[in-house]
Formats: C-alpha cells, structure tokens, sequence
C-alpha cells in the first residue's frame, strides 16, 4: 500500500480552455463512411470529445461560424489527408483556419493523417493535388483574390504536411486506428493535469504512487492512498488517472464512494458501463454484480481508481480478487480508514 500523509497547497485554480478535444478534418465523400468513421468511433471509446460535423455539405467556399468557432475550442485537431481532399474549397478553407489558429495559440495541435495519400503529393501538391489545384487556378485566372485563396491553402497544405503525422498507407488499418488514438489520449493527459503545476509538493507525491504503481510489471496490481482528509488523496487519484489512462484500454474513476445511497450493485453498474463502454444497468444486486465484473474484465487491461471508500465491502465487491481484470490492469483506492 502506498501512503500519504502530507498536505500541499494550490495557488491555482483550474478552468477548462478548450470545449472539445479533438476537431476531424475530412473530405466527406473519401472517407465519412470509412476511415473517418471508424477513427471517431476509436476516439468515442476513449473518452475523447470530438467534433465531426458529419451533416457537412462541402459546396461552395463558405465556412459556418459554428465551424470556425469549433475548430478554435478545439486542442487538437486531426487532419485526414486523402486523394481528393484537395478539390474541396471548403476543406482547403478549413484547413487555413486549423494552421491559422495553430500559430496563434500554442497549446494547439494539430496532427495530419495521410489516408491512401503520399505525404509529399500534399506537400507538394503533386498528383491528384496537382490536377485540382489546377482546376482552382482556372476558376480563379481572372480573379486576384481568388488568387490569393489560393496561394493560401497551398501555403497551408505545405505546412501541415511538414508536421510530424501518420502516414497509414502500410499496416493494419485497426493498428493505425489504435495510434492515432492513443498519441491524442497521450497528448491531452499530458494537458490535462497543466493546472497542477502551482500545487505545492505535488511532484513528489505522483512520483510515490507511480513507483508503486509499478507499470513495467504486466501483473495486476491493487494500490491504497490513505491519510486524514483534506490532504489531497482525491487530487493525486485524479491526476494520475490524468496521466495515465491512455496506457490502458479503458479507465474509469469513481468519485465519492462512500457517499452512495443507491447500493453497491449501482456502483458496479458505473464500473462495467465505463469499462466495457456501454450505457447499461447490468445487475440489480451486488452478488450478480461481483460475478459480472469476474466474467466480463479479466481479458481487459483497465486502470481504476475507487476514490474514498470507506467499508471493506467497496474492495470486496468492485476489485476484490486481481483475476477479475486483465494483466497490466491497476486499481487504485483512496480512503481514510
């Protein structure tokens, strides 16, 4: 069990910046019913708030403001580069605001994805790149600032293909999903946990828990922070769940235990909907409940964190037994007793 009984103090406090995650980027007709598809679904899962405006009609140049104003709250924002991404007005208009916004505010990200693309036909705009932009400077002979449009969104797609992204044109498909995914999930636990910088001694006590934690070792692990209240078990719970969810294939942090008046089987209903990633009241009872999380999560490679439990039936009937869950899994528990 790891302890702590030290307090800290924060001269901080923290307030969400960005509305969503992650802004998609796509030529609709490419790719929304595949690739895209399948990459939002894979973010979804992950607990990753995504904007894709999948209604988008790609006619003609103008941008909604609902759009600009999504891609500006966005943290991070996917580009998924395809053969006739180019032709699109609207796509190369959309991805002069994404460069826009991303030298402008520095915590932005934004990742391209090379979708049956070659990277350097986007950078270059050769190819299939080439005979569209062709088309555009035809439209546009005649017209000086349709010019200018132009030579922005080459600009654009120059400097977006020189960021460091993901060519998936090899490999399994399912195993690209999985890396994008887990370099966004990465990328804002990284964030997320930002507004602990001010939190005096909070270094020391994640460098505590984490060597505890013991990630190296593919067993299951079960780790205690205990101490008085006030100190700030919760607080460390949550930023290691912060920084560490995206290692695991699903996380689920269940806050105030002690505190629930509905019965143990519905916090096992909230363990297996997060876990399992379906919105379902599994059981009715503890018992059938103790025996669904033994049947269900032994294959998974979860991180748990039960946060103020306060009666030996919490562990018993939510992580009692380590071979309920999946090798590398860690359940983390915080209490006063």
């Amino acid at each position: 069990m790891a302890s702590s009984s030290s307090s800290f103090a924060s001269n901080s406090q923290y307030s969400p910046r960005w509305k969503y995650d992650v802004f998609l980027s796509f030529r609709g007709e490419d790719t929304c019913k595949t690739f895209t598809s399948h990459l939002y679904q894979g973010l979804k899962n992950k607990g990753i708030l995504t904007f894709q405006d999948d209604k988008r009609l790609e006619h003609g140049d103008s941008i909604s403001e609902e759009l600009l104003k999504a891609i500006k709250e966005s943290q991070v924002a996917l580009v998924v580069f395809s053969k006739n991404y180019a032709t699109s007005r609207w796509c190369l208009n959309e991805l002069v605001k994404i460069m826009e916004c991303y030298k402008d505010e520095n915590e932005k990200t934004v990742i391209p994805v090379f979708y049956d693309v070659d990277p350097s036909h986007v950078r270059y705009q050769s190819e299939s790149y080439a005979e569209a932009f062709a088309k555009h400077e035809l439209q546009f002979k005649d017209d000086v600032e349709g010019m200018q449009k132009v030579k922005r969104w080459r600009t654009a797609l120059c400097e977006a293909a020189d960021l460091k992204g993901h060519d998936i044109r090899q490999g399994v498909e399912s195993e690209n999903f999985q890396l994008i995914v887990n370099q966004v999930s990465s990328k804002l636990c990284k964030t997320s946990v930002s507004y602990l910088r001010d939190v005096v001694g909070i270094n020391i006590h994640l460098e505590e828990v984490k060597s505890q934690l013991k990630l190296e070792i593919n067993d299951v692990r079960i780790v205690g922070i205990w101490g008085m209240g006030g100190i700030g078990k919760t607080t460390i719970a949550r930023a290691i769940f912060d920084t560490l969810s995206y290692q695991f294939e699903a996380a689920c942090f269940i806050e105030d235990i002690k505190e629930n008046r509905c019965g143990m089987h519905s916090l096992q209903n909230i363990l297996l909907s997060e876990l399992l990633r379906e919105k379902d009241n599994y059981v009715n009872n503890k018992e059938d409940g103790k025996h669904m999380i033994a049947c269900r999560l032994p294959f998974k490679k979860v991180l748990v964190v039960l946060d103020d439990i306060d009666h030996r039936d919490h562990l018993d009937y939510l992580a009692r037994n380590p071979s309920w869950f999946g090798d590398g899994s860690r359940i983390i528990a915080t209490t006063r007793d």
